[in-house]
């Protein structure tokens, strides 16, 4: 009897379950009027713009950087092996509304260039390897500094060389594309 009563009270859930998710899928037409949805330059924007700025790419890059002060009296020296960390990414929040058109379902968009975002150094992973100060010469606490910063501006050029833009507007693109076409559109990307 008991056995019984279970399998009647799971046959009752199975029903209430698929009745759930018919009027579930029903209930999407209801709220759409049973029609495609239809968006505007306006809601677009927004939806994109919502994405603020989109860090697409990182590289991590090692340089090595030797600061020499050369006086008459004496030397100091920093060889340093500096581990940097740079990031870029497409800035939404400066589309305008001429960068983008809506027809039916199909999306025309013109995104920002892609830029640095961020280049710094990971401190765990830079190291100085060499310090030398000359007999004469009293210790330079600014020559480590100056090294470093050295670094970050060499990563972020070698980061420009190696195409870290063109990549983070390709994934941008692929990005914004996969966001598109979840709400059924089509995006063709117009050039600059």
């Amino acid at each position: 009897m008991k056995k019984s009563h279970v399998m009647l009270g799971l046959a009752a859930l199975g029903i209430l379950f698929v009745l759930g998710l018919g009027l579930g899928w029903d209930a999407r037409r209801w709220v759409t009027g049973g029609g495609p949805v239809a968006y505007n330059t306006a809601t677009v924007l927004r939806q994109v713009q919502t994405l603020s700025q989109l860090v697409t790419v990182k590289y991590v890059m090692e340089k090595v950087v030797v600061m020499e002060d050369v006086k008459w009296f004496g030397e100091s020296r920093v060889l340093l092996v500096a581990n940097g960390v740079v990031k870029a990414g497409v800035d939404f929040s400066r589309l305008k509304p001429e960068d983008v058109r809506v027809t039916e379902k199909k999306v025309s968009l013109h995104l920002p260039a892609a830029q640095i975002t961020d280049a710094y150094l990971d401190d765990r992973q830079t190291r100085v390897v060499e310090r030398t100060t000359g007999l004469l010469r009293t210790f330079d606490k600014d020559l480590e500094q100056t090294a470093r910063q050295m670094a970050v501006d060499d990563i972020r050029r070698g980061a420009k060389a190696a195409g870290i833009l063109k990549d983070a507007d390709d994934r941008a693109q692929a990005q914004v594309q996969n966001l598109f076409e979840q709400m059924g559109l089509t995006v063709e990307f117009v050039g600059r």
